[in-house]
């Protein structure tokens, strides 16, 4: 393995990448000859490592810590603590959700960093104000901060350098500000008369009563950069105590939770009306897990457990199993069609029975990834038509137990809230808001043979922000539902977590690496994921070109935001769909909406055996950017 290149020659050597990305990219869209690139954007082909992330400047994040001599997982840190800073759809007070592969104990190892409810969340506190479903926004709609805790941990556990290298490009950028992107600005200025009631939030976005500020204006943010120096000092200190690197990561972690940090971010949040309190903080715990597993076609897939909706994607692919895919045709009727309802049965599943595993009753998680249950929900598939009346099934007998929810079960269709083109314009329209609700990606990789995919989300604009800490409130509480008929699982309780979209994958093949990979929008998460995994695997695509490639949505789950609602029947399709395609899904019952591009922001790295190589692969969806190093 060749040496990495010195720090001296960081700097350099990270423009000539990125402007090396910058020229292919601007090749890639203009009109070329027979036998150039078919994607709009170039794979990214490296040697030694690979950072690729929802923004450009987050990704530079990255590629500073790799150039530093960190590996995967430093750099990875940096880059999420980049998008934080940044607002890229999160920021420090969300959540952190990663697979991580580690290439001496050859396994991959889960990383649980979602919050819980706080004190006073209850089913009563809720009901008393006539909701079913936690609220969007405000201080109802919070967990604990778990990106915070998530990154420390990671980084103590499996990085190589200290949290002041690794935190020292969000310092700089928040210290220092950074030119806002035209993404937040626009997202700031809608929401500024709900951001304008936070006094916090208002003092960072909106200093001189303003619109919000404007597109490449620089936005300083004193009291974050102020905590984050907080998290270097304990490092420092402890270090200077004689404390090992994981300690003083671990004094640093302990300052946010339990210190002086934890206690300003609960007084100003309960100085705007929150109750959470230092015990819930002090309470939570990172968790590391065993990730769940499926196999197709010899690859290995996990996936984080159903505390997410990861799982949904296992069980997909082991109905999809069943049937000849590629004798299908890529994105034919039929085709399409079998997606669709693979994905209905495995969402319906998704709805009623995950939730968060360390509270009851406990999710019949064998059961929904047996093969067997698998092969009898693919038998229920009706081939002619969509069914829009799907529910869930009962996996219990797959692992020789008895449905504790039966009564639920039977009633579950007659709940869902239904949103269709009679419902209006506006409604359809907040209801596709809801269903892509955004987060980020991370995706790194090194030549030692770490790897990691993370899908970050939570406190994104509008946010409250919590006191002097410069730290937006997650508001992922609104996945949680107050009456069990919604989700017995998934029923909010204090110190519990909700069932988060949010789902890193990864996948080997012959026991090494074989797909990372990743992408943003709430719950199209698994369903373009699955299909960009079976672009590659069924269809023989590239990693950029199966992150570009057209996906369809189905919208007949139970969205898991805002008021929770479904539109079955309703299939997204691109734009370039044939029109003999297009009659034959209606044909079958399908409502079909368009757009010219649906693949959704994925970012992923394919791993390359034969030549000892980086494939890195990002889609031309959204912003989202790679760079490599040789």
């Amino acid at each position: 393995m060749r040496r990495r290149p010195s720090l001296v020659h960081a700097v350099p050597a990270v423009r000539l990448s990125v402007a090396t990305v910058l020229v292919g990219v601007a090749c890639a869209t203009v009109a070329s000859p027979l036998g150039a690139q078919r994607t709009e954007k170039p794979v990214l082909h490296g040697k030694h490592w690979v950072a690729i992330t929802g923004k450009p400047i987050s990704a530079t994040a990255g590629a500073m810590i790799f150039q530093k001599g960190g590996n995967a997982v430093d750099a990875a840190a940096a880059m999420l603590a980049a998008g934080a800073t940044m607002w890229d759809v999160l920021s420090w007070g969300g959540e952190t959700q990663a697979l991580i592969y580690d290439p001496h104990q050859k396994k991959v190892i889960g990383l649980n960093a979602l919050g819980v409810a706080p004190t006073g969340a209850t089913q009563a506190y809720f009901r008393a104000k006539g909701m079913r479903y936690p609220p969007e926004y405000g201080v109802d709609a919070m967990v604990t901060p778990g990106t915070p805790g998530g990154l420390m941990t990671m980084l103590a556990e499996w990085g190589t350098l200290s949290l002041a290298d690794v935190l020292a490009p969000a310092i700089q950028m928040a210290e220092g500000g950074y030119p806002i992107e035209g993404d937040a600005v626009r997202r700031v200025r809608a929401e500024a008369d709900r951001m304008k009631q936070w006094p916090y939030t208002a003092a960072v976005f909106f200093p001189d009563g303003g619109a919000g500020p404007e597109e490449g204006q620089v936005l300083v943010q004193k009291d974050l950069a102020a905590t984050l120096h907080k998290l270097v000092d304990a490092e420092a200190e402890a270090l200077a105590a004689g404390k090992s690197r994981k300690e003083a990561i671990r004094a640093a972690y302990d300052r946010f939770y339990t210190g002086d940090i934890a206690r300003e971010y609960v007084r100003g949040a309960q100085e705007q009306g929150s109750r959470v309190t230092m015990q819930d903080l002090a309470d939570w715990k990172v968790r590391i897990e065993e990730p769940v597993k499926t196999t197709y076609k010899g690859i290995e897939v996990y996936k984080l457990t159903h505390w997410v909706q990861g799982p949904v994607m296992l069980q997909a692919l082991n109905i999809l199993e069943n049937f000849d895919l590629k004798a299908m045709g890529y994105n034919s009727a039929r085709y399409m069609h079998a997606l669709y309802q693979a994905m209905n049965l495995a969402f319906a599943d998704r709805d009623f029975y995950y939730g968060d595993p360390y509270f009851p009753p406990e999710e019949p998680i064998r059961g929904l990834l047996s093969k067997d249950y698998a092969k009898a929900r693919a038998a229920t598939i009706d081939w002619d038509h969509n069914d829009p009346d799907v529910g869930p099934g009962d996996p219990y007998p797959y692992q020789g137990g008895t449905n504790p929810f039966p009564e639920l079960l039977a009633k579950w269709n007659g709940g869902r809230k239904s949103v269709t083109e009679a419902s209006g314009p506006q409604a359809m329209a907040d209801f596709e808001e809801d269903f892509y609700q955004g987060t980020t990606s991370v995706q790194a990789a090194d030549a030692e043979g770490w790897v990691v995919s993370i899908t970050p989300s939570g406190g994104w604009v509008p946010a409250v922000i919590a006191g002097h800490t410069g730290v937006g409130m997650s508001q992922r509480a609104q996945s949680f539902v107050v009456e069990p008929e919604d989700g017995p699982y998934n029923v909010i309780e204090p110190g519990k977590r909700p069932r988060a979209t949010l789902t890193p994958s990864l996948a080997l093949k012959d026991g090494r690496p074989f797909l990372s990979f990743a992408v943003q929008g709430g719950d199209s998460q698994d369903q373009n994921l699955l299909q960009f995994f079976l672009d590659v695997v069924e269809f023989g695509m590239n990693v950029q070109e199966a992150a570009e490639a057209a996906n369809i949505n189905s919208f007949q789950m139970r969205g898991s935001f805002g008021q929770h609602e479904t539109s079955p029947g309703r299939v997204l399709v691109q734009d370039a769909t044939p029109p003999w395609v297009r009659t034959k899904l209606r044909e079958m019952g399908y409502a079909l909406t368009t757009s010219d591009r649906t693949s959704g922001p994925i970012n992923a790295i394919y791993f390359d055996w034969a030549h000892g190589t980086f494939w890195g692969g990002s889609s031309n969806h959204g912003d989202d950017y790679g760079i490599v190093w040789e």
